[in-house]
C-alpha cells in the first residue's frame, strides 16, 4: 500500500461536495492505493494514524486531483491538414474546403495509406503526450477509414496502443461509422448509409471492437432519420450511442440523442430549446469541444440554457487533425472557462466525473474514492484554480494511472 499526501486533495466525490465546496476538496488530504485500487481518502493526519506503516509520498505544496477523461477525440490518425488550417485562419470556411476534397476526406486518404503499425505507433505515442497532461482516460473515434477495411484498421489501433506495455491512458474505443462519404459512394448518402448499417456495423460489432457508435448529425454530414437506422441496428448489437450533433445546424441531433438515450450529444453550438430540455429530460450529457469551435470563430454552445435545464455538461478537447488539431484537454479546459462561461468547478468536474460517467466508468473513475481505480494526477500547482490557466505546457509533476506512477518526480517521502 502507498499513501499520497497533498496541500489540496480535489475528489470530486458528490458525497464530500456543498455548496461552498462543490468539488469535494480535502486540505491536507491523502489518498491511499493498494495496487490498481483506491482503498481510502481523507486527512493526511488520519492516514499517518491509520497506516502508520505505509510508504507516504508528500506534495505539501501542491493540489491532486482524479486523472483527467477525455470524452470526445479522434486520436487514432496520420497525416497532416496544416494547408487547411492556414486557409480557415486567413477565412475560408470548414464547409466549403471539405465539399473541395479536403477535410474528413483529406485524412481519409492518410488512414487508408497508413499500416496499422504505424497507425498504432502515431496513437500510442499520442496518447502518451496526453498522460503527460494529467488525462488518464481517452474515448478514440475511428471515423477516418470511411470502408470496413480501415474503419476496422482504427479500432484495430485503438486495441493494439490499449495492449501495450508502455505508461498511457486508458483507452474506450468508438465506432464512428457515419462521418463522411467517401469518394466510392458517389454522393449517395442513404446507400452509404445502408451499407455502414447492415455490412459494417455487423463485422465491427462481431469482432468486439467497439464499446460505443457515433455518428456526424447535421448539415451537409448525415441527417438525423439515417443515424436513427444506423443507431437502432447499433441498439440491437449491445453498443451505446453518442452523437454529434448541432456543431453547424440544428437538424435534430440533440432530440434524435434524447429518443435513444444516448450518453451524449456533443459539439452542439447549434441546439434549440426543445433539443436541450429533450436532452435534460432524457440525462443525455453534452460534450463541450471549446477548441473546435474557437479555431473555427463560432459561437459557443448555450450553456446558460444547458445549466438552467439542468443538462450535465464535458469538456473535451476533440483531438482531430483538422479543427482542433491538439492534444492537450487542459487547453481545452481553459478554453471552456474564458469563452464558454463556465465555471472553474465546472470544467473540472466536466473532465473528470462527468466525462467517466459518460464512458461508462461512473463507479470506475473520475472521483477519488475508495473502490475507484487509482488514476490521479498530481499537478505543479497550488490550487485547482490554477490549472484551467492556459500555461500551454506541461504542469503536471506526476500522473498515476491504475496505481501506476509515471516516475517524473521525486516527492518528498516520509
Amino acid at each position: 500500500m502507498i499513501a499520497y499526501t497533498a496541500k489540496r486533495v480535489v475528489t470530486c466525490d458528490p458525497e464530500n461536495s456543498t455548496q461552498d465546496n462543490p468539488l469535494g476538496v480535502i486540505e491536507n488530504g491523502a489518498v491511499v492505493l493498494d495496487g490498481s485500487t483506491i482503498t481510502w481518502v481523507g486527512s493526511a493526519e488520519q492516514a499517518l494514524t491509520f497506516f502508520p506503516d505505509v510508504s507516504f509520498h508528500s506534495y505539501p505544496s501542491n493540489v491532486l486531483t482524479p486523472g483527467l477523461v477525455d470524452a470526445h477525440t479522434h486520436a487514432a490518425w496520420t497525416g497532416s491538414r496544416d494547408h487547411e488550417y492556414a486557409l480557415r485562419m486567413a477565412g475560408a470556411d470548414y464547409e466549403t474546403i471539405a465539399k473541395a476534397g479536403g477535410g474528413i476526406v483529406s485524412s481519409m486518404r492518410a488512414v487508408r495509406a497508413a499500416s496499422l503499425a504505424d497507425l498504432t505507433a502515431e496513437l500510442s505515442a499520442r496518447v502518451e503526450r496526453m498522460a503527460l497532461l494529467g488525462v488518464t482516460t481517452v474515448e478514440v473515434k475511428s471515423g477516418y477509414g470511411l470502408n470496413l477495411e480501415n474503419e476496422t484498421k482504427q479500432l484495430l489501433a485503438v486495441k493494439a496502443a490499449s495492449e501495450q506495455t508502455t505508461f498511457h491512458p486508458h483507452l474506450v474505443p468508438t465506432y464512428l461509422g457515419l462521418h463522411a462519404l467517401p469518394p466510392e459512394a458517389a454522393g449517395d448518402r442513404d446507400g452509404y448509409t445502408r451499407q455502414v448499417t447492415t455490412e459494417f456495423l455487423p463485422s465491427i460489432a462481431k469482432a468486439g471492437l467497439a464499446q460505443y457508435v457515433d455518428a456526424y448529425v447535421d448539415r451537409n454530414a448525415f441527417t438525423a432519420d439515417q443515424a436513427r437506422r444506423f443507431f437502432e441496428k447499433a441498439l440491437d448489437k449491445g453498443l451505446s450511442i453518442r452523437v454529434h450533433a448541432g456543431q453547424f445546424a440544428d437538424v435534430g441531433g440533440a432530440e434524435l440523442a434524447a429518443d435513444l438515450s444516448a450518453v451524449s450529444a456533443d459539439h452542439l453550438e447549434n441546439v434549440g430549446p426543445n433539443g436541450i430540455d429533450r436532452m435534460a429530460t432524457a440525462g443525455v450529457r453534452a460534450v463541450l469541444l471549446p477548441t473546435a469551435s474557437f479555431t473555427l470563430g463560432q459561437t459557443p454552445p448555450p450553456v446558460a440554457a444547458f445549466r438552467k435545464a439542468g443538462v450535465h455538461m464535458i469538456v473535451a478537447s476533440d483531438s482531430n487533425p483538422g479543427t482542433a488539431p491538439t492534444e492537450s484537454l487542459p487547453l481545452a479546459m481553459a478554453l471552456a472557462v474564458r469563452l464558454y462561461s463556465l465555471t472553474v468547478p465546472e470544467v473540472i468536474l466536466g473532465a473528470t466525473r462527468e466525462a467517466a460517467a459518460s464512458l461508462g466508468l461512473a463507479r470506475t473513475a473520475g472521483v477519488l474514492k475508495e473502490g475507484y481505480r487509482a488514476d490521479f494526477v498530481v499537478w505543479d500547482l497550488p490550487h485547482e484554480n490554477a490549472i484551467i490557466q492556459p500555461w500551454g505546457t506541461v504542469k503536471t509533476l506526476t500522473t498515476v494511472i491504475a496505481g501506476r506512477h509515471d516516475g517524473r518526480s521525486q516527492p518528498l517521502r516520509t
